[in-house]
């Protein structure tokens, strides 16, 4: 619960942050008449902003907020490693100001102020049904806005001549090149398939268009596993694909195994990004260390990869070659592209000189 005192009493309501954020111990009220630069100081000293006034007004001074917060001189980095590390943090600790402006929703997720969009919807569709008063950042709230959109809309897939539609907390197939890379590598078997941390059902999705048989799509995320029945079935694969929850692999062996897990091993702050930063490699040395022991014979294994954390200095080329090595598994074969994502070409992103070096590559692993 966040507790604040509004109107001479004392007021509470549920607290709500995807990324479990406790709430804030300090909570003034506050509204149009607040200018940029005293909001900017509250907010940096720990004081969360509850709003009152009008909802655009708040968007205008998330903006203004968001401004101030980019203006803090950047320390230079001496090596790729650091350069991350300085990028998280300063993502961290900007990301803890902007967190500061609070919006209050109602039992069914309507929000009481002027001009306020209809997001009731967006909030049910991430929070489950309304049931009391609550209190969320207007940027988690914005998130919620946006995600709601990419469901609506969703996004178009090439290989399946179609849309997938990821839910909130789910990751959005937006960079193509991996999707490419499962479309083009040449079958093993057509019998059976998995679909290790299917996510949204995209890789799934591809392997039954090229004709496999039986997919099972597994996952242990709630979100994930509801977001790939969705478009499982939009996509009328139903028959094909089974969508099941299991911490990896299903029961039993397949001819071909795919994986495409979280790409740098770091800590992630929020649920969403389980899907981009796994803690020392968990994941990734999971799926290595299990997967001879569920191919059948002559099957192989697709590990959908990209070298980021390569030049980055996060896990070296030696240590990858080394894990498939312990886990008794041999390359025989690896496909690489490029991707072309808008931040491998913006030479002001801190991390550009590794962005613009990165390859993704599809590696064909079996057992010795």
């Amino acid at each position: 619960m966040i507790s604040w005192n509004e109107a001479g009493a004392a007021r509470s309501a549920r607290w709500r942050s995807e990324s479990a954020v406790p709430p804030p111990k300090r909570v003034q009220l506050a509204d149009d008449r607040m200018t940029a630069d005293e909001a900017f100081r509250l907010a940096c000293e720990g004081t969360a902003l509850l709003w009152r006034g009008d909802f655009h007004n708040a968007r205008q001074l998330l903006l203004a907020l968001a401004k101030r917060a980019g203006r803090k001189p950047r320390k230079l980095a001496t090596n790729p490693q650091e350069a991350f590390n300085l990028h998280r943090q300063a993502q961290g600790q900007r990301a803890r100001v902007l967190a500061m402006l609070l919006l209050p929703l109602n039992a069914d997720y309507s929000v009481p102020l002027r001009r306020a969009p209809d997001v009731r919807e967006a909030c049910a569709e991430a929070y489950g049904p309304g049931e009391e008063d609550s209190v969320v950042s207007l940027r988690e709230l914005q998130g919620l806005i946006g995600a709601h959109e990419w469901r609506k809309k969703g996004v178009e897939i090439p290989a399946l001549g179609a849309r997938i539609h990821p839910h909130y907390g789910v990751f959005s197939p937006v960079r193509g090149e991996y999707v490419s890379l499962v479309n083009a590598a040449p079958l093993p078997s057509k019998e059976l398939a998995f679909d290790i941390g299917t996510g949204s059902g995209v890789i799934a999705a591809v392997l039954a268009k090229r004709g496999i048989k039986r997919i099972v799509a597994t996952d242990q995320d709630p979100r994930a596993l509801a977001c790939a029945r969705d478009n499982i079935a939009r996509l009328d694969l139903g028959k094909q694909v089974q969508v099941a929850q299991a911490d990896l692999f299903p029961e039993g062996r397949a001819p071909l195994i795919v994986c495409n897990p979280p790409w740098l091993p770091a800590r992630p702050s929020s649920p969403i990004e389980h899907a981009i930063y796994d803690p020392d490699s968990r994941m990734l040395r999971s799926f290595l260390s299990g997967l001879a022991a569920h191919l059948t014979p002559n099957g192989e294994g697709w590990l959908i990869l990209s070298d980021l954390a390569e030049h980055l200095g996060l896990r070296s080329r030696e240590e990858l070659l080394a894990a498939i090595e312990t886990a008794g598994l041999r390359v025989v074969g690896r496909t690489d592209i490029q991707p072309h994502h808008p931040k491998s070409a913006d030479e002001t992103d801190p991390l550009h000189a590794a962005r613009a070096a990165e390859v993704t590559s599809l590696w064909r692993l079996a057992a010795k």
